[in-house]
């Protein structure tokens, strides 16, 4: 059976280029890239041609990026190192309640240590209030982490604005931007963020490399301890492989961004159109208009969400009910939660997001299975 992959916001396939890129890092060119001689030289100018194609992609300074192994690590350096270097200034921290869990994970466990967060609420769209956002600046106010994209419905947060705000107190802006990089334009300079997180295996690179963003000028500490790797912010030898791929990627999606914007938001389109005209009952998950090119969060009443994924698994079709970093639990997610979805129609909800490879073909084919699934469920319930 043929399998029909629209669950890119999970993972992505690593490019042929970029795997080809790879290859000779692993074996011709296996030095370390702390190393003195010949091979190891010629690692560490595989990791900083890398570094540059990153840095492109965001439009930031080369040496304004730090690899890390995913996006959560790169979420748990910037806000932990934030939190630790500015304690002194205060301990007071604004996030979102849609945030990624390696987000508000990482705030639990700094609660747990004396810091204070304070959780953003989001409207039925999935966009926090920039009113709220300014009411709750205190004092002692030392960092603002929100995401750029939310990873389950897909819904684009105000950044400028909210760099905006944070810039005016003086306060540390972070974004999650592990879902946005490749599929959206970011500059972090015409948008005024101080520190981003992106993972490789969200963009066509491979899973267990990801990099930190921070702006020059912006303290923070290291919280693992080792060796002097990446200006002495993150120890451990470099996964050259990894980081020479997240850099060939870097430069594919910029170079391809405005063709895969499109091609996405077509089948998104699409897709969403068709599922709107042919199953009734059906709920449209975060923003028509402020959201991922090609994310589609349909909640489906009647419907297990469970039960609908491993009907259309039977088909070969790939999709989720929500972020694969929470898969497992029984509850419903935080993010349909947080912009007021019941639990039953919350755990009805179907997470699409198509990538590169998909086609009209593709979509036609997860629609007509979609609505005979649906139908067939209806009935039996």
């Amino acid at each position: 059976m043929e399998i029909k992959y629209f669950d890119n916001a999970a993972t992505t396939k690593v490019k042929k280029e970029v795997l080809e890129k790879m290859l000779p890092y692993f074996q011709e060119q296996y030095g370390n890239p702390s190393s003195l001689y010949s091979i190891g030289r010629s690692a560490k100018k595989a990791v900083e041609e890398a570094r540059k194609k990153v840095a492109q992609l965001i439009n930031c300074m080369p040496n304004e990026i730090y690899f890390t192994g995913c996006g959560s690590e790169s979420d748990n350096t910037a806000i932990k190192g934030v939190a630790y270097a500015n304690q002194k200034k205060g301990k007071h921290i604004i996030t979102s309640k849609i945030e990624h869990p390696a987000v508000l994970h990482t705030c639990q466990a700094l609660a747990k240590q004396g810091f204070i967060i304070t959780y953003l609420d989001v409207n039925k769209e999935g966009i926090i209030d920039l009113e709220q956002l300014r009411n709750s600046i205190r004092n002692d106010t030392i960092l603002i982490s929100i995401m750029f994209a939310n990873n389950e419905i897909g819904t684009l947060q105000p950044i400028t604005e909210i760099a905006k705000i944070a810039r005016m107190y003086n306060i540390v802006f972070h974004t999650d931007a592990v879902q946005a990089c490749g599929n959206v334009p970011i500059d972090v300079k015409k948008m005024g963020i101080d520190m981003l997180s992106l993972s490789g295996h969200k963009l066509y690179a491979p899973k267990g490399i990801g990099a930190l963003y921070v702006r020059n000028g912006i303290e923070f500490e290291k919280f693992m301890d080792g060796g002097h790797q990446e200006k002495n912010k993150r120890s451990g030898t470099e996964n050259v492989p990894g980081i020479v791929g997240l850099g060939e990627a870097c430069e594919l999606a910029k170079n391809n961004l405005n063709y895969h914007m499109k091609h996405l938001q077509e089948l998104r389109d699409e897709y969403i159109m068709q599922v709107e005209e042919k199953i009734p009952n059906v709920k449209l998950n975060g923003s028509r208009q402020m959201r991922l090119p090609g994310n589609a969060n349909f909640s489906f009443e009647g419907v297990e969400g469970e039960t609908l994924l491993l009907n259309l698994d039977a088909k070969g079709i790939c999709a989720s009910s929500g972020s694969a970093c929470t898969s497992g639990s029984s509850d419903p997610s935080h993010v349909l939660t947080a912009i007021g979805l019941p639990k039953d129609i919350a755990q009805s909800s179907l997470r699409t997001t198509f990538g590169e490879e998909n086609t009209k073909e593709d979509v036609q084919y997860l629609v007509d299975n979609l609505q005979e699934i649906v139908n067939n469920l209806r009935k039996l319930s």
